[in-house]
């Protein structure tokens, strides 16, 4: 249960930001493959949902911070990255990025007393899981957001989640990741 209380950052903590910067430093330098040519920030949802729409929040905000010469940026708010087009945009990481390490970024409904909290860690996720679409798993690491509890009517869920929220969370994770990639830099990964 420990490892688990870990990997949750929640909004409402003073401390959420350098606690997000410290797990997603710990975790990207668990999960990094020197043989990787780039860096994905591959934020996945849609600007349709108040609550599916972190992703493309977070996407958004990074793409106007400091530039990286091997980091890049797939699913903003002009150009998002959700069901009808992951199968594309996969494609198109693998086609103009050789091996690149990718860093999923997706919203997710959950229990309702985690609503609020931020989770890293390293591995795939399934996005469109918890409204029951059948996609491929992405990443090398992960960032999802619980914007929501999870119920029976999911999309309605996602319909009626407050914006405030999901603009504190990706805040929250841009800035980090944002933090995170500068310490990174002066460390040479």
């Amino acid at each position: 249960m420990q490892a688990i209380e870990n990997r949750i950052i929640d909004v409402k903590d003073p401390n959420a930001l350098s606690m997000f910067v410290e797990r997603f430093m710990s975790t990207f330098k668990e999960a990094y493959k020197m043989e990787c040519t780039n860096i994905i920030v591959l934020c996945i949802g849609t600007d349709r949902s108040t609550g599916d729409c972190l992703g493309p929040l977070v996407g958004y905000k990074l793409s106007s911070m400091d530039k990286w010469k091997n980091i890049f940026i797939y699913g903003t708010l002009d150009n998002p990255v959700h069901a009808k087009n992951v199968h594309s945009t996969l494609d198109t990481i693998k086609a103009n990025h050789g091996h690149p390490f990718i860093i999923a970024v997706d919203a997710c409904l959950g229990d309702h007393e985690r609503v609020g909290c931020i989770i890293v860690d390293k591995g795939p996720i399934a996005p469109g899981a918890g409204v029951n679409k059948k996609l491929p798993k992405v990443g090398d690491m992960y960032v999802i957001g619980i914007v929501n509890a999870g119920g029976l009517a999911e999309y309605l869920i996602l319909q009626n989640t407050r914006l405030s929220l999901v603009m504190k969370m990706a805040d929250i994770i841009s800035q980090g990741i944002c933090l995170s990639f500068s310490r990174l830099a002066e460390t040479s990964i």
